[in-house]
């Protein structure tokens, strides 16, 4: 008989319910994979790539940033010697290096020269990169007090510890020394100095430090944990102690190249820098007319488990890693038109990184080659900051259309199949077209101590729109601190201008616009071109004043 009354009405309730907890499960599944978009970018990394725009030219260059260690780093005449076997000594003599660690504005940052000195660069580094990603998102840090932005960093050189804490001299101990060096306090320095109330994480995961950071900065913003989120990491050499004992282990390349997949790879080349994105959900970025560069499709994080060792890696892990990053991205193999690897040059890392990669990728549509390189053959290995490195490579070149070589690559390794295999390494700079479907590319890392990430980048749904309109008359105003600080920052602007398009220019002078301005300032006013020379030389310009901003 047909249900009548009362039986009818708790059936129906009970169909709604379980439609509604269908559908919840369905909203949830969906917010659990929610894209998230990159709406601001900063760096350091060797080579001069101070900023985006000079890290894509050393990219684009086919430049490689190894150098000579210089005596202000390590006095090589008293730890280098030829013989790996020698004791306590390196058999390294060049890596990828920062021109300036020692260059810090701490009055900007409203820290005391005392506390400044007790402070690892690498905390000195991320507040000045932090800084340049806030405004490269067009916004004025100033306006972030008190909301929600969470820190996400990865950390793992303890180089400066070394010098202070542990140097053996009790007196260097100073009453800044522990916070300057902690760990927890290289994320927490920036939620105080910000005062942001998201959450605050610094990581360590060795070598995939920055990109566990990114995949948890992304984990935090679907769960809406927080708003918006400043991921990335940071890594200086600032102590030969740690490069012993990579050469102890014969880690490290004699040259200090990497030469990723190369026959000739003997290890690889140590590099420093900092990166740091700004993200937020891509929904949210769109809707509040935030720049979006790129988004963070999906990620994921795994470890190797027991493999030969504990530093040894693992290719099931990797694949398996690769493989729920995809599915997170909702992405198929195929889809994907770029690896930007590990790639670290190893002779037992590259040919198993290379089986994951084929045993995920390899069977692909005739003409759908998949390219791989890595950033590590431009600026060397720069450990906890090497995997925001390469998501930063791949951003740029998904919005200039071209996918840098990587260097160094002459010999195929002769463990890869590479016959049987479509992965090609990029051995020379390709065109990266925009076809049906937007840009893809993989990133990947892998810890020293097992820790493996993957992150899935592909292009921006829409086209960032300028700042401003093109104007006969552009002024650029210039602030700082101290007028030593507004000299060097009226020097970087210098660099940033002679590169700059109409455009960009615009859109450079539309953002320093909105900064809250500090005690000393100037400005330059004219055309475009006018405001290239009056920046070549801005103290001929006019005098800056605390009351009355120039105009010149």
């Amino acid at each position: 008989m047909e249900p009548t009354g009362e039986p009818r009405l708790a059936d129906a309730l009970r169909k709604a319910s379980a439609q509604i907890r269908a559908l919840r499960d369905e909203n949830a599944a969906l917010a659990a994979r929610r894209p998230i978009a990159v709406i601001g970018m900063g760096c350091r990394f060797p080579g001069g790539a101070i900023d985006p725009g000079r890290f894509w030219r050393l990219l684009e260059g086919g430049r490689d940033a190894v150098a000579e260690i210089p005596p202000d780093r390590f006095d090589l005449d008293r730890w280098w010697d030829a013989d790996p076997d020698a004791a306590g000594r390196l058999y390294v003599r060049e890596a990828a290096l920062l021109d300036d660690v020692r260059g810090f504005d701490a009055a900007f940052f409203g820290i005391t020269p005392a506390e400044a000195e007790a402070m690892d660069p690498q905390q000195r580094l991320l507040l000045e990169v932090s800084w340049e990603a806030f405004e490269d998102a067009r916004l004025d840090p100033k306006r972030l007090a008190r909301s929600r932005t969470g820190l996400f960093l990865g950390l793992s050189n303890y180089d400066y510890i070394q010098a202070h804490i542990h140097s053996g001299d009790p007196a260097r101990i100073t009453p800044q020394a522990g916070s300057g060096v902690m760990f927890s306090t290289a994320a927490g320095r920036l939620s105080y100095f910000y005062d942001l109330r998201g959450p605050c994480v610094t990581l360590d995961t060795a070598c995939s430090s920055s990109l566990v950071a990114l995949d948890a900065a992304i984990k935090a913003l679907r769960r809406r944990e927080c708003d918006t989120a400043l991921a990335g990491g940071v890594s200086l050499l600032l102590s030969p102690d740690s490069m012993v004992a990579l050469c102890k282990v014969r880690a490290l390349a004699a040259d200090g190249r990497s030469r990723a997949f190369d026959e000739s790879a003997s290890g690889y080349g140590r590099g420093e820098g900092c990166g740091l994105v700004l993200l937020k959900r891509l929904d949210d970025a769109i809707r509040d007319g935030n720049p979006v560069h790129a988004v963070l499709a999906g990620s994921a994080v795994n470890h190797d488990g027991r493999s030969n060792g504990l530093t040894a890696p693992n290719g099931l892990a990797q694949q398996a890693v690769i493989r729920a990053a995809l599915e997170d991205a909702r992405l198929a193999p195929d889809m994907i038109d770029y690896i930007e690897a590990h790639g670290t040059g190893t002779p037992l890392g590259d040919p198993i990184e290379f089986g994951a990669l084929d045993a995920v990728f390899g069977r692909r549509p005739a003409g759908r080659t998949l390219r791989l390189g890595s950033v590590k053959t431009n600026i060397g290995h720069t450990e906890a900051a090497a995997g925001i490195a390469g998501v930063m490579k791949v951003i740029l070149a998904m919005r200039h259309g071209i996918i840098p070589a990587s260097l160094h690559f002459e010999t195929p390794n002769r463990h890869i199949d590479w016959k049987g295999s479509s992965i090609a390494v990029t051995g020379a700079a390709s065109p990266w077209e925009a076809g049906e479907r937007p840009r893809a590319a993989g990133v990947s890392s892998f810890g020293l101590s097992g820790t493996n990430a993957h992150i899935v980048v592909t292009a921006p749904p829409v086209t960032n729109p300028p700042l401003s309109e093109p104007r006969t008359v552009l002024a650029l105003p210039i602030s700082a601190a101290t007028p030593k600080a507004l000299a060097a920052s009226a020097g970087r602007w210098r660099a940033r201008i002679e590169t700059a398009d109409d455009a960009e220019l615009a859109d450079l002078c539309a953002v320093a616009a909105r900064r809250s301005p500090l005690r000393e300032r100037m400005v330059a006013v004219g055309s475009w071109r006018e405001a290239r020379r009056a920046a070549r030389h801005p103290e001929g310009r006019c005098r800056p004043s605390v009351d009355q901003p120039c105009a010149s």
